[in-house]
């Protein structure tokens, strides 16, 4: 049995009709893949064993077997989702406290795709194929329930999440197929409210019936590894939350204050940056503050290093339009959202000579260089690295034949793909971890000081 990486979506303001599209409620969960064979393990995003946790999700073993799954963990309170239970649980490990909050909030797995069925690998086939088999497949259960998909009618469906509260919808090309680890525009999330995952920096002393807790939360992003000052969030907190979340932030005391924009109370509390809290806001003032911020609960899947301001920031690509005739060109044209990852894609061109397209995500594009010799794959090798147009990030996706007599014309296959942590990323001098399938470890990249302005040095450094 395969281990997988979730497949991700590109986000999208609007809903929209297409008879080429299905769509699903987009549950405000904990997204996890199970497999299910002689035993049972369910994997968050980043690797986490969950069934412990979540000891009600067993009833998977009686009712599917030797199948991988994809869905999301959601809890259900008074008739709403409730992320922030479902994220308590996963923090929990002590069994009584485990085996209290399975009776007190139970939660449910809402499968929406199947990838591997026998030990046969699903992912090729299309959406519209692996859903029919799924529904073959999958009986639901107490816990266990199917995630129901519509077609063609996005807009109404998106005016009903909205109506229920719920966070939105997703849409699905009924031809997609399913890409492990990379954020494809096959799949759109289309929220009722935008989301940004920010870091906690610190709070703000409360005042009235606050006055033992906290007044607001100080929110960062990291730009370039650098924590940038995003505003604060003061509401959206139930009274049991506020002093909960105050003991937490008691352990985690820093001396030196991370930010010193005058508007942040000069007798605020300074923590180490530990925390990721989901943010609800209406839009990105032009100082980069979140408008109407409201706290939607904690994280624990996400590293606070992976909380990039690439979040709220626009994509550029004009060069990239420029250069294409998208009439008769099969490469994406791209969605003007921000990111909020940290991929990379390695794509195999044989265009008019055979070289790799190394990509990373940042500020909502693909920063592209072409390495014509290939990837480094040891300490030893050194290979030039020629940096082209930024890509949209769609292109971290795409495979296809670029018609001849257009740029870049040739095949294209995707060579690896995965994740990456910033070490520094400077105007001369970039180093990252690579953690994909066959690049992993420690890189850089040097601008070339001798060459021209688009030449760098990439090797494979030690550790």
């Amino acid at each position: 049995m395969n281990r997988y990486k979730p497949m991700l979506a590109q986000s999208r303001d609007k809903p929209f009709d297409h008879p080429n599209w299905v769509y699903e409620v987009k549950w405000d969960g904990i997204r996890a893949i199970a497999y299910i064979d002689e035993s049972l393990t369910i994997r968050s995003r980043n690797d986490i064993e969950l069934i412990d946790r979540f000891p009600e999700l067993q009833e998977l073993r009686n009712l599917v077997d030797n199948v991988v799954l994809d869905g999301e963990i959601i809890v259900m309170m008074g008739g709403e989702v409730d992320f922030q239970s479902a994220a308590k649980r996963t923090q929990a490990s002590d069994p009584k406290q485990i085996e209290f909050l399975q009776a007190k909030t139970p939660a449910t797995y809402i499968v929406f795709d199947i990838l591997e069925k026998n030990d046969e690998p699903l992912i090729d086939l299309p959406l519209s194929s692996r859903r029919e088999i799924l529904e073959d497949t999958l009986k639901e259960g107490k816990f266990v329930s199917l995630s129901m998909a519509v077609e063609e009618y996005g807009v109404n469906y998106y005016q009903a999440a909205r109506e229920r509260g719920l966070e939105g919808i997703m849409a699905k090309r009924k031809d997609s197929l399913y890409q492990p680890g990379a954020r494809s525009s096959d799949w759109l999330k289309i929220k009722t409210v935008k989301t940004c995952d920010c870091v906690v920096f610190g709070f703000t002393l409360g005042t009235g019936n606050r006055k033992e807790t906290f007044g607001a939360l100080l929110l960062g992003l990291y730009d370039e590894g650098n924590p940038v000052y995003v505003g604060r969030v003061g509401t959206g907190f139930t009274d049991l939350d506020l002093q909960e979340i105050r003991d937490r932030l008691n352990t985690l005391r820093a001396e030196e204050p991370w930010f010193t924009e005058p508007d942040i109370p000069k007798d605020s509390t300074w923590v180490k940056p530990k925390l990721v809290a989901t943010i609800g806001y209406q839009q990105v003032t032009r100082d980069n503050r979140l408008r109407a911020p409201r706290f939607q609960g904690f994280r624990t899947d996400k590293p606070p290093v992976l909380c990039s301001v690439t979040q709220i920031k626009p994509q550029k690509l004009e060069e990239y339009y420029a250069k294409r005739d998208f009439s008769q060109t099969p490469e994406p044209v791209g969605d003007p959202t921000p990111s909020r990852g940290n991929s990379f894609v390695v794509q195999e061109h044989h265009a008019r000579r055979l070289h790799y397209d190394f990509r990373l995500e940042r500020d909502g594009v693909l920063v592209s260089w072409a390495v014509p010799k290939g990837i480094p794959l040891s300490e030893s090798e050194r290979r030039l690295a020629i940096q082209t147009e930024d890509h949209p990030l769609e292109y971290g996706g795409f495979e296809g034949n670029i018609p001849k007599g257009l740029y870049g014309a040739g095949d294209v296959s995707i060579w690896d793909r995965g994740f990456y942590v910033p070490i520094q990323w400077l105007a001369d001098k970039i180093e990252i971890v690579l953690a994909g399938e066959r690049l992993k470890g420690r890189y850089e990249l040097v601008r070339f000081e001798k060459a021209g302005e688009k030449e760098w040095l990439m090797f494979k450094k030690q550790g």
